[in-house]
């Protein structure tokens, strides 16, 4: 295939202006030798995007339970949030429906469910009593959310692919909103936690933007068999989740987002790099 823009067809025939530039019209060369303009399609790919929008309606849901003070269903919003995130780039690889316009719907979606929801739903419930202090925290976590997702998108080719570059945001909001759901689950709602709020909320919002690598999963082959305790201990981690959800997922969420430090730590005793950003000639683009 041979994209045309301002160059003549084989054969000596011009395009009409009309059918010229990438934008609206692809061109390739017939059975006979001619080109023949064909025009690109300008729809979108509906499973995975649906998957999305699923994640961002949950987002949008989770500000609006915190407006109505149900904080417990605004952090479990954000909880169902992150598996719809996880499911659309898979569906999208599977299917073969990867594009450019879900990659940037993607990104927006993160933006308003791990981003501006988990700040608006911690503010509502806890900080907001704290003043300036209580917002300006808010504001934290959510613009690091913010600088997180554009720096994703924009070194997705020179990271290691087995570690994220600071805390992804699914788990700083995990971290967020699980500890409001642990506390309303707890009837601790009543109590002044506002403090306590705050440093998650701080810790979460700057940790995503560090260089603090966190492991991300990516090098585990799902397609590969398993020894037969494998599937045993997915049962069991699915039965300890369901037994008291609030507790186990935000345990599980802290060790993650301490995990990171750990790493760091242990790299720099073994004297290995703590940068996760490869150069050109480590990623193969050198030249």
């Amino acid at each position: 295939m041979a994209t045309f823009r301002r160059r003549k067809a084989k054969g000596g025939i011009p395009f009409p202006k009309s059918l010229r530039g990438p934008k609206a019209y692809s061109a390739q060369l017939d059975e006979s030798g001619q080109g023949v303009a064909r025009r690109r399609s300008r729809g979108i790919y509906l499973l995975p995007n649906a998957f999305t929008t699923a994640a961002l309606f949950c987002g949008f849901y989770a500000i609006v339970m915190a407006m109505n003070l149900k904080f417990d269903y605004a952090s479990i919003a954000i909880f169902v949030a992150m598996v719809l995130d996880s499911l659309d780039g898979r569906v999208a690889r599977m299917t073969n429906t990867q594009s450019e316009f879900g990659a940037q719907y993607d990104s927006l979606s993160d933006m308003v469910s791990f981003g501006a929801a988990p700040a608006l739903v911690v503010y509502e419930w806890s900080l907001r009593g704290m003043g300036k202090l209580g917002w300006l925290a808010a504001f934290v976590y959510c613009v690091g959310g913010a600088l997180r997702l554009a720096r994703f998108n924009t070194n997705i080719a020179v990271v290691d692919k087995r570690y994220f570059q600071g805390l992804p945001s699914p788990a700083a909001a995990a971290l967020v909103a699980g500890f409001v759901w642990l506390m309303d689950d707890l009837r601790f709602a009543g109590t002044d936690l506002s403090w306590a709020a705050w440093v998650i909320t701080l810790y979460a919002g700057v940790t995503m933007v560090t260089n603090v690598p966190f492991y991300s999963f990516k090098d585990v082959n799902f397609r590969k068999p398993v020894p037969f305790i494998a599937a045993l201990l997915v049962v069991v981690l699915l039965v300890v989740i369901s037994s008291d959800p609030s507790k186990v997922l935000f345990g599980l969420f802290v060790l993650y987002g301490l995990s990171g430090y750990a790493v760091y730590a242990w790299r720099r005793v073994k004297g290995k790099p703590v940068s996760i950003v490869q150069t050109e000639d480590e990623h193969g683009d050198g030249h």
